[in-house]
């Protein structure tokens, strides 16, 4: 069983920035890849951006410049640095990361979601 555990949403001015993290634990072989999601009111959830075991990132163009996704494989832990924030960013967004079990079976863990409110 793996649990991930996130932090660091809250509520923000405009041009304003916050810090996500999510860590995991449980019973974890490696960690693959990690990324943040995010749902706004009445739309679907979205990529926001990745990050491999590796180092490589992607990110949605509509944050690209303004967000940071990076992570500490040691410390299973996965942290989205945003910037310059915009009432569009408002969502709840969710960590997911691709885990390898100590069975060495892989499964997509998710986060419980933190909302982020970006005010005008």
């Amino acid at each position: 069983q793996v649990r991930l555990v996130e932090s660091g949403g809250g509520l923000v001015q405009a041009g304003g920035s916050l810090r996500l993290s999510c860590a995991a634990s449980g019973s974890i072989f490696s960690i693959n890849a990690m990324g943040w999601y995010r749902q706004a009111p009445g739309k679907q959830r979205e990529l926001v951006a990745t990050i491999t075991s590796g180092g490589s990132t992607n990110y949605a163009d509509s944050v690209k410049g303004r967000f940071t996704i990076s992570s500490d494989n040691a410390k299973n832990t996965v942290w989205l640095q945003m910037n310059s924030l915009k009432p569009e960013d408002t969502a709840v967004y969710y960590c997911k990361m691709v885990v390898s079990t100590t069975s060495r079976i892989q499964f997509q863990y998710w986060g419980q979601g933190t909302l982020v409110t970006v005010s005008e």
